[in-house]
């Protein structure tokens, strides 16, 4: 890693009109957070001086996502050389220039690895009485050149001599395999001075980036390339092209629970979110969601479609089928929680069970304690949440409504069917359903006179 001060500025001012969306291209989520996030996440571990992000007019949500880093407004979208000016403008708005390594990224790549961007950096170094390139561009080989941009490259020195555009390539250039990605990193220090010399004469009338090679080189400097994986440098213009880079942010998230000692039974089935955390001795069954913020322990199992957000599960815990555990949710060391179960802003203690078809939300269970089937917290009155409380080896029996606030003591027996919405003492048996009452031989006479107002019916 360089030990030069380093400052980044991230393009992501596009519209993404392929995206056929309102909202920012680089605000489309990967993996459950927004793509400029992924990568403003890898340049924080770069220790980087400063971060300006390049973003277009009228783009609130935007800058509000990239907070406390800069933002530098693109008002004319006229290339990426008019961009990176933008961006130069605010990281020298005190006058002074910023001399040290400035790269150039952009908000659409989010799989960029940290080691990419850090070889580029190390290229900027002087090597064996060699001046350090004033220009370092990211390049790779992909399967298809296509369309890309092609680096032209000294075969005896390795130095970069130029970028030509598809458009522009001669034949044998065409068969250059090493393309341009369009990340680069620069010398600040010259950076001003190749910006202001960049030239819209061209079929779009923008401001080209990749010209300022040509001009480098026309000034005598050296330039340089460094490879990277084409994977990690797909751009997202399109919603194919976001669910390709989803798939590969998947794949690298289920890969890393596994190598950290998860059993995925079906990987290709269970979606994790960035910041899941997960133990060792993981079982997780197929058609498993994790989103934002989840946290798993040891020896846990996660049985099939079950979809998590928001929630703490601990060691040793029993989660699903068809389970939902929404934000909020805390499950301690043994808890069971069954299949049709959504649980809610809500502790579980050790030990206790929640098994079958039950809704528990703004809730404090105690441990060991049972709760039976189709129970319910009614914790909103329509205006307000409020907390239910149930104590430990507390028995709430099958379709109980406990109506919030209200508190079940500790050891006490609530009975089937009952809507609790009073306090219950420590160690009491409490009902409310009414008495039971029989009317002997009755159903046989209801059958009967129910038939014979049928028969009439159909006759009339």
């Amino acid at each position: 890693m360089s030990k030069q001060k380093t400052a980044a500025i991230v393009l992501a001012a596009g519209l993404g009109t392929r995206m056929r969306s309102t909202l920012p291209k680089v605000m489309h989520s990967v993996a459950g957070r927004p793509m400029v996030k992924h990568l403003l996440s890898t340049l924080a571990k770069l220790d980087l001086e400063k971060i300006v992000v390049v973003v277009g007019p009228d783009m609130p949500e935007l800058e509000a996502a990239v907070a406390p880093h800069a933002t530098a407004v693109q008002y004319e979208r006229l290339g990426t050389g008019d961009a990176v000016k933008a961006g130069m403008d605010v990281l020298n708005k005190d006058g002074t220039t910023f001399t040290g390594n400035v790269l150039v990224v952009y908000g659409d790549t989010p799989l960029i690895k940290e080691q990419t961007l850090n070889a580029m950096l190390e290229a900027r170094q002087p090597v064996e009485k060699r001046f350090a390139p004033t220009v370092v561009v990211l390049g790779f080989l992909p399967d298809d050149p296509g369309a890309y941009g092609r680096l032209v490259v000294d075969e005896e020195d390795g130095d970069l001599l130029a970028i030509v555009e598809a458009n522009d390539a001669s034949p044998d250039e065409l068969d250059i395999g090493l393309c341009n990605s369009g990340v680069m990193c620069f010398d600040g220090a010259f950076l001003p001075s190749l910006l202001t010399r960049l030239s819209s004469d061209n079929a779009k009338g923008e401001y080209y980036l990749t010209d300022c090679v040509g001009l480098a080189r026309e000034d005598g400097f050296n330039c340089a390339v460094v490879e990277g994986d084409e994977e990690e440098l797909i751009g997202v213009n399109s919603r194919i092209e976001l669910a390709l880079v989803e798939t590969i942010a998947q794949d690298r998230l289920r890969e890393k629970a596994m190598k950290g000692g998860a059993t995925l039974v079906d990987p290709s089935t269970v979606y994790f979110s960035f910041d899941t955390k997960m133990g060792k001795d993981v079982v997780i069954e197929p058609n498993v969601f994790f989103g934002p913020g989840v946290s798993v322990g040891n020896n846990v199992h996660i049985k099939a479609f079950c979809h998590l957000e928001g929630a703490c599960v601990e060691d040793k815990a029993i989660i699903g089928p068809f389970a939902r555990l929404r934000p909020g949710t805390n499950l301690a060391e043994g808890v069971r929680v069954g299949n049709f179960v959504e649980i809610k802003n809500a502790q579980v203690d050790a030990g206790g069970k929640v098994n079958h078809l039950t809704y528990i939300g703004d809730a404090h269970i105690g441990a060991g304690a049972n709760i039976g089937a189709g129970t319910i917290t009614c914790n909103y009155d329509g205006y307000m949440k409020s907390k239910t409380i149930i104590g430990a080896g507390a028995f709430i029996g099958s379709n109980t409504a406990l109506v919030a606030p209200v508190t079940v003591g500790s050891g006490a027996i609530v009975g089937a069917g009952s809507t609790i919405t009073r306090d219950v003492g420590e160690n009491d048996i409490v009902t409310t359903r009414a008495d039971q009452k029989s009317v002997r031989g009755a159903a046989e006479r209801f059958r009967e006179r129910k038939q014979s107002e049928k028969d009439q019916k159909t006759k009339g």
